[in-house]
């Protein structure tokens, strides 16, 4: 094109691939367009974060937009894949079912819902009478698998994002159905505690870049959450729930016994038996509801052994940094009422990731994949913001506990259209002097208006 001034052209590029004699598509590049701005029109108009903060509010809108455009219709189902040109047509037990799962029913969108029950649906075809491991990633549309680190807990992350899926989609059908796969993963995972009672696993989900020991805090913390999950998704479907219980609350127990201790002047948590050095998967305790060495634990993760401009260090005096951790690290901070240090490293690392170098998603890791975006630490990035600064914690169908977490800076923040437990809702938190005005409102009806203390809960049914 030959442009005078003030001219403009229009064209159009399609990348495409075909097997041998397959016929070409013929592809309608303007109704691609259309679809491409539907899309974003829904995606946007629904989880509607509303804070003070521009750069935290375009953080959270872009990363619903990455979390849920790498989705893709395959023989197998619909995925939600990693992308970053190396990761399509295949799920993993921690990108999938952990991370973004549990995420995808607070936006309401129907392609994230369906392909969280595909992966699990596919999940539970290798579910087996001898409880041998799950895969770590079913790849190849379905029709393989593969693990490269042998089982890396990848068990208790399904259990843990099914349970936390089930739950927050408020859907008794797809809990029903999913209530086989959970129930088979919390048995395996009672089968793998060791003498002190902890899950042990070969690797955990960095398969073996860093040491794992035979047993890690990762693996048995989401264990712990499972059952807690389990706990509140069975009463409701008349299940019988009682040993979850009594597991639980062992396990949390054994947790602090096995894992407890002092590492780099911390009085935090060991990763693994025999671990020295500080690692960044000490934040998972508290993103699940343990906080007994909350202060040491959150003292340790922003110290200059751990933290860096690029948030996290995966292990102290290394150059590696992996941005789950982060985003986890953030989540559990806010979950232990530390509001202001949250805020202030979670406006940092937004700063950092949208409008910095490498924007303006979160990242996979460096050096590894060199920054690729990866979706699901998008998804991820907003659970900190579901669950941490607003501290929703699903405990039932249609029931859940909040805990607002509002800076002291800021007036109020809004959630807007939240889609969860089979309703649409928003939820509004003012501040007043030294209390926080807090709204729930679905409907345009006023399900709870009241008038609280920083740190206190609030208890949902409708």
């Amino acid at each position: 094109f030959q442009l005078g001034a003030g001219e403009k052209a229009w064209f159009q590029v399609i990348y495409a691939g075909y097997k041998k004699n397959e016929r070409e598509l013929a592809l309608d590049v303007e109704k691609e367009l259309v679809a491409r701005r539907e899309f974003l029109r829904q995606v946007q108009g629904n989880l509607v974060l509303e804070t003070p903060s521009d750069v935290i509010n375009t953080m959270f809108s872009f990363a619903k937009i990455r979390g849920s455009e790498s989705i893709f219709d395959t023989k197998g189902g619909y995925m939600q894949s990693p992308g970053g040109e190396a990761y399509y047509a295949a799920i993993w037990a921690n990108d999938q079912a952990e991370y973004i799962n549990p995420f995808f029913p607070y936006l309401g969108y129907p392609a994230g819902n369906r392909s969280a029950m595909d992966s699990f649906t596919l999940f539970m075809r290798y579910m087996n009478d001898e409880y041998k491991p799950l895969p770590s990633s079913i790849i190849a549309e379905g029709i393989d698998c593969f693990g490269v680190a042998g089982d890396r807990g990848d068990v208790a992350m399904v259990a843990y994002g099914a349970a936390r899926y089930a739950l927050a989609s408020g859907n008794r059908h797809e809990a029903e159905k999913l209530w086989a796969l959970i129930e088979w993963c919390l048995e395996y995972c009672n089968r793998k505690l060791n003498a002190e009672g902890v899950v042990e696993s070969d690797s955990d989900e960095l398969e073996n870049r860093f040491p794992a020991g035979k047993a890690n805090l990762c693996t048995s913390s989401l264990y712990y959450d499972a059952l807690i999950s389990a706990g509140y998704l069975g009463r409701d479907l008349g299940k019988p729930v009682a040993a979850y219980t009594r597991q639980a609350i062992a396990l949390k127990k054994n947790i602090d016994r096995y894992f407890g201790g002092t590492v780099e002047g911390f009085d935090t948590y060991k990763y693994y038996e025999g671990n020295d050095v500080l690692r960044s998967w000490i934040c998972i305790p508290l993103t699940v509801g343990i906080q007994d060495r909350k202060d040491a634990t959150i003292q340790a993760l922003f110290s200059p052994r751990l933290w860096t401009e690029n948030g996290l260090l995966t292990q102290a005096g290394s150059e590696t940094f992996w941005d789950r951790s982060t985003l986890y690290a953030l989540r559990g901070v806010y979950a232990c009422g530390e509001t202001e240090k949250a805020t202030d490293y979670l406006k940092f690392y937004s700063s950092q990731r949208l409008l910095g170098e490498h924007v303006p998603y979160a990242i996979e890791a460096w050096p590894e994949g060199n920054q690729r975006h990866l979706s699901a630490e998008s998804g991820l990035y907003c659970r900190i913001i579901t669950e941490g600064m607003f501290g929703i914690r699903p405990t039932g169908l249609n029931s859940f506990v909040f805990t607002p977490r509002l800076p002291q800076e800021w007036d109020h923040m809004n959630l807007r259209k939240i889609c969860a437990f089979g309703q649409v809702f928003d939820i509004e938190v003012k501040r007043l002097g030294d209390k926080l005005q807090v709204a729930v409102i679905a409907d345009g009806k006023t399900i709870c208006n009241r008038k609280i203390k920083e740190g206190e809960n609030i208890r949902i049914k409708f």
